[in-house]
């Protein structure tokens, strides 16, 4: 077992030591943010970031314990989005018309068809759920099939870089498959995805904030995806299929009793884009490198089906594919941890530090397949506004790990690796050089609910 050695040196940040070291957000934090949270823990579980607030005058707060953030997540009247303050904007503008104009595709859509609370539960409900929520298991054939597709490609050989030919061609097959779009499309939705991303990646401090050049770059990336999807549109309502864009070309939209708008649809399919190919190939790398790492954990895992749900909680808890976003605002004064939060300011949600915390976890930096109420962790949040599309992504995964487990008898980490990790809030290695042995007989039968 070839060892993972720490990227320390590498860096452009400094281990921290102590509080006046800890910066989870300028270039280089990544390769430390777990070292943070145990300083954050310790000595400023509710962290102040001074001035930087939703406005002029009002501040930032970085929550990392588990029951300040599920407290957050689980009341967004107490605790709104963020994104709704620019919604309200929109909706009570002057010419909201207009304003919808200038928006992007998301925003425009979300500010028509779930502005509201009750709204936001309906549109899950009605439009997205029967896709990639509670009907995710639908698409279980069509997954095992992108999987066996993808490890034919390279099962044959000895090594494989597992996030450009895995990890991350999994998500976009199944999206381009759920939404309708034809497989030689998917570069173009890897190229519209990456345009998307560019505040999470290379936006600045907790609030993300992109340069003018960046966010020309993000409309430069975006050209002809509104396009792209009318074309879609227009097609599938001369000629349905089986598919997600399909069903809302149909769909009668209950809440507001009408069908839904060529701009609603591809605000849809925007997020959908925008959150299916994210998660999916952050929590298969690094569930990856937990198997390297955990000597046996392979074996154990091949011969026990059964357990591998719980690997895959457990490694969301442990790796969580999105470490923090700052998505709520407090609408009155409120305390946390003792810790006086005046009203009006932001809230940076610490994801990755709240799943590893020893308050909520026994012993949480192991990871234990024998743990209780195993998907208590955050990684796809929790309440009312939990991920959408957490279900189609934990599909995935399971699907993903047991036709592997089925086709390699090993996995190890191959010479070559350096273990940096790619700038923003996503937990995830630039590349990741995996060995294998494939196996000698593959196991055919059907993957374990």
């Amino acid at each position: 077992m070839r060892p993972k050695t720490p990227n320390h040196a590498l860096s452009r940040m400094k281990c921290p030591v102590d509080l006046s070291d800890v910066d989870l957000f300028s270039p280089g934090a990544q390769e430390h943010w777990y070292e943070a949270y145990e300083i954050l823990h310790r000595e400023s579980p509710v962290h102040l970031l001074p001035g930087q607030g939703l406005g002029r005058g009002s501040e930032g707060f970085v929550l990392t314990k588990h029951e300040d953030i599920s407290k957050v997540v689980r009341d967004p009247v107490r605790f709104p989005p963020t994104l709704s303050l620019r919604l309200r904007r929109i909706l009570e503008s002057e010419s909201p018309e207009t304003a919808l104009e200038s928006a992007n595709a998301m925003e425009a859509s979300m500010a028509t068809l779930r502005p509201t609370n009750e709204l936001y539960r309906r549109h899950r409900q009605e439009l997205t759920d029967p896709w990639v929520g509670t009907g995710a298991s639908r698409h279980r054939e069509m997954v095992t099939a992108c999987v066996d597709e993808l490890i034919d490609d390279w099962v044959d050989g000895e090594r494989v870089e597992f996030i450009s030919r895995f990890a991350r061609p999994l998500p976009q097959r199944v999206m381009a498959n759920v939404l309708g779009f034809p497989r030689e499309d998917v570069p173009k939705l890897e190229s519209w995805g990456n345009a998307q991303v560019i505040p999470f990646v290379h936006g600045e401090g907790h609030r993300m904030m992109i340069t003018k050049e960046q966010a020309a770059e993000q409309r430069a990336g975006l050209a002809g995806f509104k396009e792209y999807v009318a074309d879609h549109v227009a097609a599938r309502r001369r000629n349905p299929q089986d598919d997600m864009v399909s069903f809302l070309c149909d769909v009668t939209y209950q809440a507001l009793d009408r069908k839904l708008t060529e701009l609603e649809i591809c605000g849809i399919v925007y997020a959908m884009i925008l959150g299916g190919l994210e998660t999916t190939q952050y929590a298969l790398e690094e569930q990856a490198q937990l198997l390297c790492e955990n000597p046996g954990l392979f074996d154990v895992l091949r011969s026990e089906r059964g357990k591998l749900r719980a690997f895959i909680e457990e490694a969301m808890r442990l790796r969580s594919p999105t470490q923090g976003l700052s998505t709520r605002y407090t609408t009155k004064d409120e305390e946390f941890q003792g810790v006086p939060v005046p009203a009006g300011s932001l809230l940076h949600l610490r994801f990755g530090a709240a799943n590893v915390d020893a308050d909520a976890f026994e012993h949480p930096g192991q990871l234990d397949l024998e743990r209780k109420a195993v998907t208590r962790h955050l990684a796809f949040s929790s309440g009312p506004r939990v991920c959408p599309g957490a279900s189609l992504s934990r599909l995935e995964q399971l699907v993903a790990w047991d036709r592997l487990l089925d086709r390699l008898e090993a996995i190890e980490y191959a010479p070559g690796n350096d273990f940096l990790h790619q700038p923003g809030i996503m937990l995830g290695t630039l590349e990741l050089q995996l060995a294998f042995t494939k196996a000698r007989a593959t196991r055919t039968a059907p993957t374990q609910d």
